[in-house]
Order: structure tokens, then C-alpha cells, then sequence
């Protein structure tokens, strides 16, 4: 599979080769961070790391406002894992982080590689989180992208339509525990138009898992891969205060006593900026997740609620977001304060957090938030 994203890779270069020899804009820009964290108990944890992600871009632009453009980004990083003074682990890697070429215009864009997919109304618990990996905690918005293919239309009523094909994925993305078949591809759309105060959209997506690559057992017809599907709806509205809705309904054709085929995934929220000092910006969540062995029931629930508060003081700002899990009545507590000066900005974090956090899929056992510590982060953007 390497290989295969390797030769697709150059494929694309040699294609775009002709368009970049001539009168092209090129450009790089990137990020570098340095972080240092620990977390208070008995024995003392603490980890360090540095990460440097440089960015390539070029661009052309042609008449009848036809534009070709790519970037080829590298995520690198080296992490160190402490407890009191002892080395426990460490973690190091160099992979492509974006690589995608596109062409587009004011009406239709067509974009192609390594990529971000992401779309919804929701801000922190997120049921079309399909295909990333975004933590709102986060202060770089780091996620891994998708090998695809994405187009989209926009229409002159502001409506949009999305088309895309995954293809060679062969890790878990979003909420899933199972990844899809590499050499089978995902395919799927989204219809997004305009409504009275605000917008609303329909998404669809298909994919197919594979357990062979998984500690779960097959399904009771002793198959490896099996079909899954989504439906999402989405709509967002401005009506004095920021209202939104998220819904996304997954069927899975697997049958084990593991998993459950029907999953649903709901999430209403709302926001506002008061007129305090330099403005006060609140938002709300309440999330629930549930699995069921039939559409209309809820056998096995999940319910969060969120708030998010932030407010900026000339070159820095304050920010917290607070979680509560009425399923086992547990907090998660999260303040942020950062300050910004010419191309650095420093970040100092504070959380108080179970152990085990059950919020987000993220695929890193080794959470960063988890616990209760202190974080310190300082980053370069060029």
C-alpha cells in the first residue's frame, strides 16, 4: 500500500509538472512547536517533544479565473515520555502530513491527495466527524488527512455539493474503531443550501471495515470486511443567538455480540458574544451517543454536555471549556491562556480530567489530557 501511495504520488507530480515550469506563485510557510507537560501523581509523569510541519504551496492562475494549486506539507516530530526522572518511551516520526493538488474556479474546485475532509455545524462534540480527528482543545487543530479525491460546486444561491472517493486508508478515522478496506473504495456526497436565517445540509458516505487487521472477532458468517453506512444532517442558524443541530445515523452489516448495527450520534448547541469589556464569547453543547440493535432504540448511551468560554485581554486571551458526562457523572476541565507576539505564540494549558478519557477517538493511548497537569507550549509560524 506504500508503494501504491508512493507511485499515485509521483503520478501527480509528473502530471502537474507542465503547470508548475511556468509563472507559478510558490510559497513556504510552516509551523514549529516546542512543548513540555506533566501531570500530577504519584509516580511524577512528564513528557516533552518538539514538532516541525514546513509547508509547500505553488499556485497558477490562468484566464476565465481558472486556478491550479497544491501543498505538500511533512508532520515530524519527536516525543519523550518521563516518569519522575526515569525515561519510559519515546516516539518519533517523519510522514506526509498534507499532499494534494487541485484545480478549481469561482464555481467548482476538484482536489485530489492527502487531505482534510471535514464539514458540520457542530463546534466541539462533533457527530460528522467522519474522516478527522480535530480536538477543540487543541490550539494547532492537528489532524491526520485522507487519501481522496474531493469535488465541489457552488452554486450562485450559495448552495454547495460535494462528491468524494476515499481510497487507501487503512487507518481508523473519526469515530471509528474499525478501519475501513484499503482496496475497496469509501465514496459518498453532501448537499449544503441556504434556509431562512441560516443553512442546513444532507451527507451520505459508504465505506467498507475490514477486522482483519483488528483484535475483534469476524462476524457470524465468518467474513472479514463488511458495509457500513452514514446519513448526517446538519443545520446551523443565526437568530439573535448562534443556534446549530447535528445528527449522524451509522448501519453497520456486522454481526457480532461486539458491536450493535445501528449507531446514532446527536448534538444541538447554540453561542453568543456579550457586550463585556472586549466581548465574552459563551457556547453550550449537549451531545448524546447511542447503539442499538434496532434503529429506534437506545440499548447502550453516552450523554456530554459542554461549555466554552474565551475573552481576549489586547495580545492574549483566556479561554476554558468544561465537559460533564451524565452517563458517569465525571467533569472535564480545561483552561487555556495564550499570548501572541509577531510569529510566536505561547501557550500556558491547566486540566483536571479523569484518567481515562472517553470524549474523543483520537487513537492515541497516551492522552496529553488526561489526569490532572499543567502544559507548556511555545510556537513558530513562518
Amino acid at each position: 500500500m506504500r508503494t501504491l501511495k508512493l507511485n499515485i504520488g509521483v503520478l501527480l507530480l509528473l502530471m502537474a509538472a507542465p503547470l508548475i515550469a511556468q509563472d507559478t506563485i510558490c510559497k513556504l510557510k510552516g509551523q514549529a512547536d516546542a512543548y513540555a507537560g506533566l501531570k500530577f501523581s504519584d509516580p511524577l509523569p512528564w513528557q516533552t517533544g518538539v514538532r516541525f510541519i514546513p509547508s509547500f504551496s505553488i499556485g497558477k492562475s490562468w484566464a476565465n479565473n481558472l486556478k491550479f494549486d497544491s501543498e505538500i506539507s511533512i508532520n515530524s516530530f519527536l516525543d519523550y515520555q518521563f516518569s519522575d526522572w526515569k525515561n519510559t518511551g519515546s516516539d518519533y516520526n517523519i510522514k506526509p502530513y498534507r499532499f494534494w493538488f487541485r484545480l478549481s474556479s469561482e464555481r467548482f474546485e476538484l482536489r485530489a491527495g492527502l487531505q482534510k475532509i471535514n464539514f458540520g455545524s457542530a463546534a466541539m462534540l462533533r457527530p460528522l466527524m467522519w474522516f478527522d480527528r480535530m480536538d477543540p482543545r487543541d490550539p494547532l487543530q492537528l489532524t491526520e488527512g485522507v487519501y481522496a479525491l474531493l469535488g465541489r460546486y457552488y452554486f450562485q444561491n450559495n448552495a454547495n455539493a460535494w462528491l468524494w472517493m476515499l481510497w487507501g486508508n487503512d487507518k481508523t478515522k473519526g469515530w471509528e474503531t474499525i478501519p475501513s478496506s484499503s482496496r475497496i473504495p469509501e465514496f459518498g456526497g453532501r448537499m449544503q443550501i441556504p434556509v431562512p436565517k441560516g443553512e442546513a445540509a444532507i451527507s451520505f458516505h459508504h465505506r467498507t471495515a475490514d477486522l482483519s487487521s483488528s483484535s475483534y472477532p469476524l462476524n457470524s458468517q465468518g467474513s472479514v470486511t463488511y458495509p457500513e453506512d452514514r446519513l448526517g444532517l446538519d443545520g446551523k442558524w443565526d437568530l439573535g443567538v448562534g443556534l446549530w443541530a447535528e445528527y449522524s445515523l451509522i448501519h453497520s452489516a456486522l454481526d457480532t455480540t461486539y458491536f450493535q448495527p445501528w449507531t446514532k450520534l446527536f448534538t444541538l448547541g447554540m453561542d453568543y458574544t456579550f457586550n463585556l469589556g472586549n466581548g465574552l464569547y459563551v457556547a453550550t453543547e449537549f451531545f448524546r451517543y447511542s447503539n442499538a440493535n434496532k434503529i429506534f432504540d437506545s440499548d447502550v448511551n453516552k450523554t456530554f454536555s459542554s461549555l466554552t468560554m474565551n475573552y481576549p485581554v489586547g495580545i492574549n486571551k483566556l479561554s476554558g471549556i468544561l465537559y460533564y458526562s451524565w452517563t458517569d457523572k465525571t467533569w472535564y476541565r480545561f483552561i487555556d491562556f495564550q499570548r501572541q507576539s509577531d510569529n510566536w505564540t505561547y501557550y500556558l494549558f491547566l486540566f483536571w480530567n479523569p484518567d481515562k478519557i472517553s470524549i474523543y477517538n483520537t487513537g492515541n493511548e497516551n492522552n496529553l489530557f488526561a489526569g490532572k497537569g499543567i502544559q507548556l507550549m511555545a510556537v513558530f509560524n513562518f
